[in-house]
């Protein structure tokens, strides 16, 4: 077993979640997310080494778009201002929560891509019976959380977080029904990133904030969810056991529709939300020329967006895929989502912040890494459940979080936008 290339390959995987992730805040909600969980889904595929898995690369890129990408409904805007207040109980109140709303993020994103990575020729996931069930899962947690007991998160702001709970909740029950333990393994580290990520995430704005760091400090906490988030994810994928599936093969529609959706479907719905020129106006503000400059980055990104799927449809139509398939397919989907960050933070009107170099510096890393990135399946694989270390990691990161809400509270006064959940007399 070659451990440094193991430790390159999770790191590569973390890096592309974690980038896509804070690219993901200049558009934001489930299409931004979506975009970013299937950025993270194909650089996990990348450097997996399975043959088997490049074959159906569109549907597990979809898997992780969809899995991430739902919990974009969840607001947290309110809690990420409960951790900026001067007491303890709230920012530990603040911190928590967000571990809980980055684990639900993960939750989905691990758990549906440990499904697709579990399902072969001889056994099948029922999608039907699994949509149905966490759809149901979702409506009776919020109906008996949020209408009959009452327990709001952040009130007055969406509680859209019980909807994920409950569809979560409900595919682990489906995945131990049928004894898909690599699949539970995958969610549950992922949520154990994500939560972990987003709580910690959240601290390191607020150093950033007090110490007044010249950087995008919100870039830095989804950053952070990113890639922790992607750590756990990738480490659960490599560290579990899965099915060889050489004979299998995707049929050809069903990753036709899936690149539709990677490719058209979403970047369309990412367009008319944030790029759009009137999007643009408003954005942008007060400069110099904003109708020209709003007119020329609306028609460039259209343009980029067009050129990207028209590409990658072309490139991936045989489905037949290998390795330089999902290498294509990862860099110029990530190029893209990069480049029109780029230009609706005001690349055309040259106001660019330092963070999407960042972003540059990042995706040039991953493209030298890759190759160096191969996993190595000789390494000891698990399909068995540890609920007592999962349950001692949770208070660990719990114990971790309270630590770090003292830290906290101690190096400054209660910051702008900060918000009390419970009043301290």
């Amino acid at each position: 077993m070659n451990f440094k290339k193991q430790v390159i390959g999770i790191l590569l995987v973390a890096m592309s979640l974690a980038t896509a992730w804070a690219i993901r805040g200049q558009f934001g909600h489930e299409q931004g997310a979506a975009w970013a969980g299937a950025i993270g889904a194909l650089a996990l595929v990348l450097v997996s080494n399975r043959k088997d898995w490049y074959s159906k690369i569109p549907i597990i890129a979809l898997a992780s778009a969809i899995g991430w990408g739902a919990g974009g409904m969840i607001s947290y805007g309110m809690v990420v201002g409960y951790g900026r207040v001067d007491n303890f109980i709230n920012v530990f109140y603040g911190l928590s929560m967000l571990f809980v709303i980055g684990a639900l993020f993960g939750l989905l994103g691990g758990g549906l891509v440990g499904l697709v990575l579990d399902s072969t020729k001889k056994n099948k996931v029922d999608w039907g019976a699994l949509v149905s069930e966490m759809v149901a899962g979702g409506l009776l947690t919020y109906f008996f959380l949020i209408e009959q007991i009452g327990f709001k998160m952040t009130p007055p702001r969406s509680e859209a977080w019980a909807l994920i709970l409950g569809a979560g909740l409900a595919m682990l029950l489906h995945m131990a029904r049928k004894k898909r333990n690599s699949a539970i393994r995958v969610a549950i580290f992922s949520a154990l990133g994500g939560g972990f990520g987003f709580g910690f995430g959240n601290f390191l704005q607020i150093v950033g904030n007090v110490f007044e760091v010249p950087f995008n400090m919100w870039n830095v906490m989804e950053y952070s969810i990113g890639f922790f988030g992607g750590i756990g994810m990738s480490y659960g994928v490599f560290s579990s056991s899965w099915p060889l599936d050489q004979a299998a093969k995707t049929k050809t529609w069903v990753n036709r529709v899936a690149l539709f959706v990677l490719l058209v479907f979403v970047p369309l719905i990412v367009y008319r939300e944030s790029l759009t020129y009137d999007h643009l106006v408003r954005r942008l503000g007060e400069i110099p020329n904003i109708e020209q400059i709003a007119l020329v980055s609306t028609t460039f990104v259209a343009i980029a967006l067009v050129m990207m799927a028209v590409l990658l449809i072309y490139k991936l139509k045989d489905n037949m895929y290998g390795k330089k398939d999902v290498r294509l397919f990862l860099f110029v989907y990530f190029s893209v989502y990069i480049l029109i960050s780029y230009a609706v933070s005001g690349l055309f009107a040259e106001k660019v912040e330092l963070n999407h170099h960042f972003y540059i510096l990042n995706i040039i890393l991953i493209f030298i890494w890759s190759p160096k990135a191969e996993i190595s399946w000789t390494q000891q694989v698990t399909g068995r459940l540890d609920s007592k270390k999962w349950f001692v990691c949770v208070l660990a990161i719990l114990l971790f979080l309270a630590l770090i809400s003292l830290i906290a509270i101690s190096i400054h006064v209660e910051l702008p936008n900060s918000r009390n959940r419970f009043e301290i007399e």
